[in-house]
Order: structure tokens, then sequence, then C-alpha cells
């Protein structure tokens, strides 16, 4: 039910993606960002939902500086990078001139890599096994620092994706915080691809209902509007905020 009334809430929605379905390409970072902002806060708005209640995350993979520094200086915090080496590699130079920043791993992660992407980004969204659980824990002692984690869930049970799957996703977020001693600070989730994310949202939203997690990180450049209907706490834009996709 619920998955059905977001759907008709962003419907709703006066032409969400553009014309011909895409976004608009503004011709400057701050036009775009300023575009999404407007239509996360109107979801917001059509929702119920507090002003201010969804973070938006830029997504970077594959993006040059030069293309980081325009959203920074248009006034974008928090950002998204897939792999740690490429984080690794362009983002020390960046956060030496902006401090405040934000920074989530957002792609799979090795467990042979925890040292460095917990040296590299603030927040890992990608926590889905218990051999990464206990590397994480591990690091988190060695370093007297904890970084923020969210359990992704294979919403879609898919072979070829990340993410814990939906059978054991109730058991192992019991486990990171009973065994593993991590706090758990919400759930994050990619829908199968060419489906309705709706249901898949909506499930995600129920997982965490379950375990008292309030943070979710859910939706993308083409449904992200949806996810904010139902309940997403994080929003991951990548090609929606550059002129063109990779």
């Amino acid at each position: 039910m619920a998955a059905r009334a977001a759907l008709r809430r962003w419907k709703m929605l006066e032409n969400p993606l553009g014309d011909n379905g895409a976004f608009p390409d503004f011709g400057d970072a701050a036009r775009r960002l300023s575009f999404i902002n407007e239509r996360i806060a109107r979801c917001l708005d059509l929702s119920g939902r507090a002003p201010g209640s969804v973070c938006l995350t830029a997504v970077t993979k594959q993006r040059s500086a030069a293309e980081i520094q325009a959203l920074i200086l248009a006034g974008q915090r928090v950002f998204g990078e897939n792999r740690v080496q490429e984080a690794a590699r362009k983002w020390p130079s960046l956060r030496k001139i902006h401090p405040h920043l934000d920074l989530r791993l957002i792609g799979p992660l090795q467990s042979n890599k925890v040292r460095e992407a917990c040296a590299v980004f603030d927040a890992i969204e990608t926590l889905d096994r218990p051999s990464l659980a206990e590397a994480l824990a591990k690091e988190f002692a060695r370093i007297g620092i904890v970084r923020e984690l969210y359990v992704q869930v294979n919403v879609g049970d898919e072979p070829q994706k990340a993410g814990v799957s939906l059978s054991e996703a109730d058991q192992f977020i019991q486990r990171c915080r009973s065994e593993y001693h991590l706090n758990i600070a919400g759930l994050m989730c990619i829908p199968p691809a060419g489906q309705q994310a709706a249901p898949y949202f909506a499930l995600l939203s129920k997982i965490a209902r379950r375990h008292g997690l309030e943070q979710l990180s859910m939706g993308m450049s083409a449904d992200f509007e949806i996810a904010i209907q139902l309940g997403a706490t994080r929003v991951r834009i990548g090609n929606a905020l550059f002129q063109a996709a990779r």
C-alpha cells in the first residue's frame, strides 16, 4: 500500500524529470544543485515531512577534482564515492581546502581495504558480511575512532549484487550490534534495474523499523523522489548533478 501511494504522489509532481524524461541540462553546477534540492524540498512537502529531513549525497565516481570543486563552491558538502583507491587519490587535496566535507563510501568494500577506507571516509554505507564487520570493528579499536555505518541489503536478492540477503538481513544486523559491537546508523539498498523501485524501498523501510533504525540511504537520480516518499533520509545523486553521464 505504501509503495503504491508513493508512486501516485510522485506522478502528481509536475514534470518531475523534465522534458523527454531527462533532468534539465543546466549550464553550471549551482543551478543543477539548486534544481535537485528544489525537487527534494517539494517531495518532502508533498509527503508531509519536515524540511531538511533528507540529505543529498553527490556521487562523484569518475568525476574530476574540478567538477567536484564546482559543486563544493555551489554549497554541496556531502559526497559519495564507489571505490576506495579512487577516493584516496583525489579527495585528500580537496579536503585540505575544504576540511568540513562529509565523504561516504557507497560502493563495495573488500576487507583488506578497511584500513585505507577508514582513513579516507567518514561513513561506510556498504557493510554486508561478517568478515567485513569483524575487520571494521578491529580497525575502529586500533585507531580509536568509529565511522558511521550502514548495512547494505540486497533487496532484490540479485546474485551479482553486493548486500546481505533478505533472509539473512535481520540476523546480520543483530550480530553487528551484539557480537561486533558496531553502532549501525541505518540501511542502504540499490533496487533491481528495470523494475519499479517503490516496493523495494518500502521493503527496506520495513526492515529498518524492525530494528529501530531511522536512517535510510536509498534513491538515485531516476527514483529519488519515490524513495523520499517512502522514508529515505539520504539520496545518492550522480548523473543529474553533472552535464553528461559517463
